[in-house]
């Protein structure tokens, strides 16, 4: 079964885009130009591809192969405190 794979554009002077995730470079080989191709979480195989396209060069091509199995680190660390708030006034109810 083949991972499912999904593209979009974005306009940008910035390379790598931050999406919450953490990337790392596989081995010493890079994929297109990307400098961290893969999720650094264990037992996740999420791709990425980052590139500039070569006739608009404003224009960066970034591009998931699969899904992430585990939740966004960055999401995680904004969610926590509020989640942890929650189960503290959640013992006055």
């Amino acid at each position: 079964m083949k991972n499912p794979r999904f593209s979009f554009r974005t306009k940008s002077d910035a390379d790598i885009l931050d999406d919450g995730y953490r990337w790392r470079k596989y081995g010493q080989k890079s994929v297109k130009n990307s400098l961290y191709p893969r999720c650094t979480q264990h037992m996740c195989n999420v791709k990425k591809q980052v590139q500039r396209l070569s006739k608009e060069t404003s224009i960066v091509e970034t591009t998931y192969e699969g899904i992430h199995n585990h939740p966004c680190e960055e999401l995680m660390q904004t969610l926590t405190p509020l989640l942890h708030q929650l189960q503290f006034l959640s013992k006055f109810t």
